[in-house]
């Protein structure tokens, strides 16, 4: 174990590289999963957790083979069934740092039953959801997040289903944290994941992840370089939500609606433009900041939602601690006994 980080989170000392397995990393060159590992490995070593406390589980897909690659407990289960697994984890050992991988398909179709109860219970698990809207290892199906009109494998004529928005189904379903990251900016993605561990309930987060081989710049308009500054906004929890290179336009509440509105003066807002609270409780904006979609609006980036809410683990073992403490019987022989009995010779 080398110690050339200090944990920033508790007493623990650990480098990002004792997080790194010693398996050859097999994803294509290019991939935007090399970034998700890498900052989640730095983000590891600065939760100040003790090793043997982190657990990685994943189910089928190219994303799933990160648990190999990260040097803690780990499985790689089955398909759509790592949040089932890593809900069963937690609950026995609520102690333990659990963080489940997962992608666009393997979470949102035969996973999805999973996920939107995990988000309902909000248990502590810290979910990262690689979206490349496409099924990656099985060659390029359609997934529920690949935009309509795509042509895919299994849609060569292009996509003819509505589309899953990770965001809104994750806030509706009672996520109280979820964070949209794209895969190219490092610093957001560590703070994300940094701020999804110190969060106490279920934590949902969507990296937009480039696949070069069957999606390859699907997201490049809200993520290049050229292009991010008016097609993506950042939001910052007590800040205004402002976007483009000189924070020309902002987002504003239009009765139930959210509208794009050029703004003349952006040190002077005169409280025309929405101020992002991650903290409100009720889901309305949060799910509507999700839904934000080009060409007219930025998409949204960032902590979205980050609430807190007594989370299921802990329901569950309290109520586990009140019955044992308010129990009538020790064993179950005592309740066998409890009631008449005839010895049968």
């Amino acid at each position: 174990m080398s110690l050339e980080t200090v944990g920033k989170e508790g007493e623990t000392t650990l480098s990002r590289k004792d997080f790194a397995s010693d398996q050859n990393v097999r994803w294509c060159p290019g991939c935007g999963d090399y970034v998700i590992l890498a900052n989640m490995q730095k983000a590891f070593a600065k939760m100040g957790d003790k090793k043997e406390n982190f657990v990685s589980i994943s189910g089928i897909g190219c994303s799933s083979r990160i648990t190999y690659y990260l040097d803690t407990y780990g499985i790689h289960s089955i398909h759509g069934r790592a949040i089932a697994v890593s809900t069963g984890l937690k609950l026995a050992n609520p102690k333990l740092n659990v963080w489940t991988f997962t992608g666009d398909g393997d979470c949102m179709a035969i996973g999805g039953n999973h996920f939107i109860h995990a988000c309902r219970r909000n248990i502590d698990l810290n979910i990262v959801i690689f979206n490349n809207k496409i099924y990656g290892m099985t060659k390029g199906q359609s997934s529920p997040t690949t935009p309509l009109g795509t042509k895919t494998k299994t849609a060569p004529e292009g996509t003819y289903e509505n589309t899953f928005n990770i965001g809104e189904v994750a806030i509706s379903s009672g996520a109280t944290f979820f964070a949209r990251v794209p895969d190219n900016n490092h610093a957001l993605l560590e703070n994300v994941m940094m701020e999804a561990y110190r969060h106490k309930g279920v934590s949902v987060i969507e990296v937009l992840q480039n696949c070069v081989i069957f999606t390859d710049g699907i997201h490049e308009i809200i993520t290049g370089k050229d292009t991010r500054d008016d097609n993506q906004v950042l939001l910052e929890h007590g800040k205004p939500i402002l976007f483009g290179g000189d924070k020309t336009y902002g987002i504003q509440a239009d009765g139930m609606k959210l509208r794009k509105t050029e703004i003349s003066d952006p040190d002077n807002l005169n409280g025309s433009t929405l101020v992002h609270d991650a903290a409100e409780a009720d889901t309305a904006m949060h799910v509507a900041l999700s839904r934000m979609q080009l060409p007219d609006h930025p998409v949204a980036s960032g902590i979205i939602r980050n609430v807190e809410s007594k989370s299921f683990d802990s329901s569950v073992h309290e109520t586990i601690e009140n019955v044992r403490k308010n129990r009538t019987y020790d064993t179950v022989t005592d309740v066998f006994k409890s009631g008449n009995t005839w010895d049968i010779n």
